[in-house]
């Protein structure tokens, strides 16, 4: 994951996307660099364009989460009554609450 964010990053600074500097920035993040990890990105990346696979990474809709059913006012009341049982424990008394 890491020399896919070395690649990014050369490619912001539009610079060539090769496996020597991807090596270096990972060597000046003080990360041990897998050769054929980067082998096989270097070559994959010569193959495709950049700014189109960002483009559609960012157009990609963004899942949201189910609405839950009935279970949902349930829960809030158990966590309700957790909170009250946590402020009942915390509240201190006396110097003892110092230490």
């Amino acid at each position: 994951m890491e020399s896919i964010y070395a690649a990014l990053l050369l490619h912001k600074a539009s610079k060539d996307i090769t496996e020597a500097s991807i090596e270096k920035i990972l060597k000046a993040a003080d990360i041990e660099p897998d050769k054929q990890q980067i082998t096989k990105l270097v070559a994959g990346l010569n193959e495709t364009d950049i700014d189109t696979i960002l483009q559609s990474a960012s157009a990609a809709p963004v899942a949201s989460m189910p609405a839950t059913g009935g279970g949902a006012p349930q829960a809030k009341e158990e966590e309700a009554k957790e909170e009250e049982e946590e402020e009942e424990e915390e509240e201190p008394a006396g110097i003892g609450s110092l230490f």
